[in-house]
């Protein structure tokens, strides 16, 4: 058992165990601050390994994060190219503060150049069109072709259609802006467009969905924005397939009737969901009743499936072939050999959030850089879900809670407290919230 292996291993105990508390500050700075933390050198791993090829398809928090992972414990002798067809990565996370007006969106804009320039990634623009897993290569839509002794993809997730609502509707009247970029301005847009008087209708699909606080987390920041900005008598209508409040359910009971008592009606339990593009109605069924409202806006957060590329791959076996099946001490995909699938594409038990999707980077990379020595993957491993949720453009929630491996589910379980969420909603957590941001995000990009 060498000396990387041991280093590697007491960084991810340290890493993956903390909760969202005890995150350490590799990077402080401006609540609006997207930098890209170049005061921090790291030097890559002396392995012995040589010759291996890792391809990574997507640069959002779960790629950027393998790739740049792989580099400093693989060492110079491991190539890792990262696919990505976007120039910059747009961060979902504290994009709902942007509706609000509490970001920018140019605030949230990630660049790949500190994997190249600090890590030697390989950095290819492109969009993955073919992949053949017998002879272990993919190929770009430019006709490059990317041999691979690995592939990992983190593609993240792709929107049904739904409700009545197709693609070129989200594009244009109806954006979902559940990824974050032209449609969070657009959507932005419309709620500042509201009059007094008017009514926001959002829906939130039945789980499994990215970032499961998200949706609630957007009707308060709505709600923070009508009322701060003086538009009285204003509505925000939250339309939930899901039977109850899916996250932080007590601090966000507190926010819908006490924090935005008389602007939040919140529904749970809804089916039937349809939208009527003419007349900007919302019919759906609660109760057993049928029911139909209308509104200035409508924020339809559709059903969500896996990035195309696990279809391309034929690694789209879980859950009716929306997700990708993993082996969640690697991640390798349970269907197709060599290949990786981590972050919101995958399906485990753990949520689909950023703060996750960093962490099974590091176990897969882990994992990895083992096998290309001829070891087995960590048999325990532990990750932690650490999120906070801003309520207002001054307050926030969070949760946090530790996940480890459990030999007889082959599933990752929820450990000692289970998830445990803030006391309260306070300007401190508001505070921490900025920290933990810029530093994870310095984790996975600088």
């Amino acid at each position: 058992m060498n000396r990387e292996y041991l280093n590697r291993r007491h960084f991810l105990s340290l890493c993956l165990a903390g909760g969202a508390m005890l995150l350490p500050p590799l990077l402080r700075g401006d609540d609006d601050n997207n930098g890209d933390g170049s005061n921090v050198n790291f030097a890559l791993a002396q392995t012995g390994i040589t010759n291996r090829k890792v391809v990574v398809v997507g640069g959002g928090m779960a790629g950027a994060t393998v790739a740049k992972y792989l580099r400093l414990w693989g060492g110079s002798g491991l190539e890792v190219t990262l696919v990505e067809k976007d120039p910059a990565y747009v961060s979902n996370i504290m994009s709902n503060l942007v509706l609000s007006g509490g970001r920018t969106l140019s605030s949230l804009n990630y660049s790949h150049a500190s994997l190249t320039s600090k890590y030697g990634v390989q950095v290819r623009n492109g969009t993955v069109v073919a992949i053949d897993a017998q002879a272990r290569t993919l190929t770009l839509a430019d006709g490059t072709s990317l041999p691979y002794d690995r592939l990992v993809l983190a593609p993240g997730i792709r929107f049904d259609d739904a409700y009545g609502l197709t693609q070129a509707d989200y594009e244009s009247a109806f954006p979902h802006a559940w990824h974050a970029g032209p449609q969070t301005q657009t959507l932005r847009d419309q709620i500042t467009a509201m009059q007094s008087g008017d009514t926001f209708v959002m829906t939130i699909p039945a789980k499994p969905y990215r970032c499961p606080p998200g949706p609630y987390e957007r009707a308060c920041l709505v709600a923070d924005y009508l009322k701060t900005s003086g538009k009285s008598g204003c509505k925000v209508v939250v339309l939930d397939e899901n039977p109850a409040i899916q996250a932080e359910p007590h601090n966000f009971n507190l926010a819908f009737t006490q924090t935005h008592a008389g602007i939040i009606d919140y529904r749970p339990g809804v089916s039937g969901i349809k939208v009527d593009k003419t007349t900007r109605a919302v019919s759906f069924t609660q109760g057993g009743a049928q029911q139909a409202l209308t509104a200035k806006v409508i924020n339809v957060i559709p059903p969500q499936r896996a990035g195309t590329v696990v279809d391309l791959a034929g690694a789209n076996n879980s859950g009716g072939g929306r997700w990708a099946g993993v082996d969640v001490l690697s991640y390798a995909s349970t269907a197709v050999p060599n290949i990786h699938i981590i972050g919101d594409a995958s399906a485990t038990t753990q949520p689909k959030a950023g703060h996750v999707a960093n962490q099974e980077a590091k176990v897969c990379a882990d994992a990895i850089v083992r096998a290309f020595l001829g070891q087995q993957p960590d048999p325990a491993p532990v990750t932690n879900s650490a999120c906070y949720s801003p309520i207002t453009n001054s307050t926030a929630s969070w949760l946090t809670v530790v996940y480890q491996y459990d030999g007889n589910s082959k599933t990752m379980v929820p450990s000692g407290a289970g998830v445990v969420e803030a006391a309260s909603i306070s300007s401190k957590n508001f505070s921490q919230m900025n920290t933990w941001f810029n530093t994870l995000m310095a984790d996975s990009f600088a």
